[in-house]
């Protein structure tokens, strides 16, 4: 009989599942479930409901289990992998009180402020947290409710991110690892520990509303009878603790020692590094978060990259081959066409009002490739501002792994090679954040057995490389992009002042 493990990466567009083979992690299967996010809310609000997640993650697995046909008993561990920061309020019969606010949502930079104000300033806050406290982590919607729904958040009693929901919902256990828990605003990332100062400005009770926290190698629970009926699994199935959505991806990556960086190109861009200490940044620019290997995982997040891409290539009617194909024509900078991409605002650097900027428009530009070309750019050019702030800190890669869409385009792969000025590979398993969830399961599993094993023992076995696709960097075509970066950072900093003047006039 197979020892079979589920990864499941519970995502803002769509909910994956894989089925791997414990022995020698092969994908033997993968399913997934799209959904949207509710429509028509006010700008800069992004909500989804946790049952879709829930609904999406039951219907996935159901099918990747029948696509490997899998009986009942194979399945041995399920690991858990979530869209970071979205706030999910449960009542005191562990029902949804109201949908759930995500990452994206920049609607509550008000309450940022607020908080921030209260502990005594960004460096009181840096010094409470390890981290400032931005519009897209959880802290400042948990305000958001108090203040806008004070009906709602009398009815409070459980916080929970999404993967904690999920797993909420597989095991009937309310808990929350270390890792997606540094994503809140509300973790001393230094000790492990809820910021007594930061959930004082919030509610002097919210620390009860808070569930246990954990280490990433310990289990959140088993699979509880309910939903095993619904999954047609049996009971008792170890659930791993799982994680954010960017701490499961460094485990799929192989990401689990210093000197490997990891860069994913889906909706939002990130990228992030394994450390043996707290990786703090006194700007606040970079993310000095927790990982789901009892680590840390300094990080970067822009909350714009296929977003562009997929604006840019729908509005021409293309084929994700035909945007490459008409991109590839166009030489490395776009003959000056710039895109600052802030549709979505921008978390990285920390611009919440931004908007989508194109600059260099004229006669020669003015044409679709150019366009095409200077999305994938304008984007890439975003997350190598965050990359240089993590080389300040002595975070310096030998190796970006790849992943997320954008990863699987030759040339946005050589593009990211020249703007970072480094060797860009991918991986074997794509699907970087479900793979590690299916891998930190395994981890757990084997621990709970009484072996004695470490996460990079486990990466090390079944993380492979795809060595057909390495991009090495072209030193003309990096040199362009030198230049590009310092003009697309100019363009930032004068537009922040103009960007809140237009957002006040859009409100008007």
């Amino acid at each position: 009989m197979r020892t079979l493990l589920l990864g499941i990466d519970s995502g803002t567009q769509s909910t994956k599942v894989l089925v791997v083979d414990a022995r020698d992690g092969k994908v033997l299967a993968s399913a997934a479930q799209e959904y949207d996010l509710i429509p028509d809310l006010p700008p800069g609000a992004k909500e989804q409901h946790p049952h879709t997640w829930r609904d999406a993650t039951a219907s996935a697995i159901r099918r990747a289990l029948r696509q490997a046909r899998a009986v009942a008993a194979e399945v041995k561990a399920i690991g858990v992998s979530g869209q970071q920061h979205g706030f999910v309020p449960l009542d005191k019969d562990g029902e949804v009180i109201r949908p759930a606010k995500l990452w994206c949502d920049t609607s509550t930079a008000a309450e940022c402020e607020e908080i921030t104000e209260e502990v005594g300033g960004l460096k009181q806050t840096i010094r409470a947290l390890g981290n400032a406290v931005l519009p897209g982590f959880t802290a400042s919607k948990i305000l958001w409710l108090k203040k806008h729904e004070p009906k709602n958040y009398q009815r409070l009693a459980t916080v929970l991110l999404p993967h904690d929901y999920l797993n909420f919902w597989l095991t009937g256990q309310k808990t929350m690892e270390y890792g997606d828990a540094s994503g809140t605003a509300l973790l001393d990332v230094r000790k492990r520990k809820w910021s007594e100062a930061v959930l004082a400005a919030i509610d002097p009770d919210l620390a009860g509303k808070l569930p246990p926290l954990m280490g990433s190698d310990r289990p959140a629970g088993t699979l509880q009878p309910s939903t095993a009926k619904q999954l047609d699994l049996n009971p008792g199935v170890l659930v791993s603790a799982g994680g954010g959505d960017n701490m499961m991806g460094a485990i799929g990556t192989g990401n689990t020692r210093a000197g490997v960086i990891t860069a994913s190109f889906g909706t939002s861009g990130t990228i992030y590094a394994c450390a043996e200490k707290p990786v703090v940044d006194p700007r606040g620019e970079i993310a000095a978060f927790c990982d789901s290997t009892n680590r840390w995982l300094p990080l970067l997040c822009t909350m714009n990259v296929t977003v562009a891409t997929e604006m840019v290539r729908e509005d021409f009617g293309w084929s994700h081959e035909r945007f490459a194909t008409e991109a590839a024509k166009v030489p490395a900078g776009s003959r000056g066409l710039l895109l600052l991409p802030y549709f979505e605002g921008e978390r990285t650097p920390n611009v919440p009002d931004g908007t989508g900027v194109w600059f260099g428009v004229n006669q020669k530009t003015f044409e679709a490739g150019h366009f095409a070309r200077a999305a994938m750019e304008g984007v890439t050019l975003g997350m190598n501002y965050g990359l240089r702030r993590l080389a300040e800190l002595g975070v310096k890669p030998t190796q970006i792994r790849a992943t997320g869409g954008g990863a699987k385009s030759k040339v946005w792969r050589q593009i990211m090679s020249d703007v970072f000025d480094a060797e860009v590979v991918t991986l074997k398993v794509s699907e970087g954040a479900a793979y590690g969830a299916a891998l930190q399961a395994l981890w757990c599993w084997r621990l709970q057995k009484g072996e004695k094993v470490s996460i990079g023992d486990v990466t090390d076995q079944f993380v492979a490389l795809n060595a057909g696709e390495t991009a090495e960097p072209d030193s003309r075509n990096a040199a362009v992009y030198r230049d590009l970066q310092g003009i697309q950072d100019e363009m930032s900093l004068s537009l922040r002042d103009t960007f809140k003047q237009h957002r006040q006039f859009l409100l008007r």
